[in-house]
């Protein structure tokens, strides 16, 4: 009966924000040079295979998470789904990590991104098999990371817990395409200012897009916690958040 409530409130977010299936991308299949997209695949590595050990060592202690981190995975399928055309080669759009990052910490959130950006790539033309390095670590990788420091920062100084999950995902969001930023600028330098001519010119671009989107992943994120805490004081699902 438990799981059951849960999975209702699952398929009425995808209800809610089902994405339309768009060609638009990440950083797009083949469009990073072979070794920017080999070294971003080499430093990703590592943050999943710690990220498999947690994942199996949180579902070994708490069977009942389970469904828990299928809603987790399906938000994020679904907000990174949803595209916004911007720079050439990639594009705009909510990430969903943060609030993964806050119930079940930044490796665990690297494991579902991840597989999360391949099932894209696979399916709808999102992304790429060959910049699935580079599109991990920025939105499986640094985003989660900045969302969950985020989140025990302002928790262990008492904020409200709603503007703390909107501050976390909002944040986690922008850092993303910070990153993203960052890698585009390191491929393509500009001929004339260099690499942070073209980094300024790459975050100036993905600004007009990605500001407000981060701030409605932060509100959505904040509704979708709430609604779990609801569920979580009716005793239907344990929300312990990430240590």
């Amino acid at each position: 009966m438990k799981n059951k409530k849960l999975v209702l409130l699952f398929i009425a977010l995808l209800l809610v924000i089902t994405p339309e299936a768009v060609y638009a991308m990440h950083i797009m299949e083949g469009f990073l040079p072979a070794k920017w997209a080999i070294l971003w695949s080499i430093i990703t590595i590592p943050f999943f295979i710690i990220g498999i050990r947690r994942l199996n060592s949180t579902l070994k202690e708490d069977t009942n998470k389970k469904v828990l981190l299928g809603l987790v995975g399906g938000f994020v399928f679904v907000l990174s789904a949803l595209k916004i055309p911007s720079i050439t080669g990639s594009s705009s759009h909510p990430t969903g990590v943060g609030l993964g990052a806050i119930l079940f910490g930044p490796t665990t959130m690297t494991v579902i991104g991840i597989i999360v950006l391949l099932f894209q790539a696979l399916l709808l033309a999102h992304g790429g098999l060959t910049t699935l390095g580079a599109n991990g670590f920025s939105m499986a990788v640094a985003g989660p990371l900045v969302s969950y420091f985020i989140y025990k920062i302002l928790k262990k100084r008492n904020v409200n817990m709603t503007f703390t999950v909107f501050l976390a995902a909002c944040l986690g969001n922008l850092f993303t395409y910070v990153i993203t930023a960052f890698q585009l600028a390191l491929a393509f330098p500009d001929p004339v200012s260099g690499f942070l001519g073209s980094l300024g010119q790459f975050l100036s671009v993905f600004a007009v897009t990605q500001i407000p989107l981060a701030i409605v992943e932060g509100l959505l994120t904040g509704i979708v916690y709430n609604l779990l805490a609801e569920y979580k004081e009716q005793g239907v699902i344990n929300l312990e958040t990430a240590k």
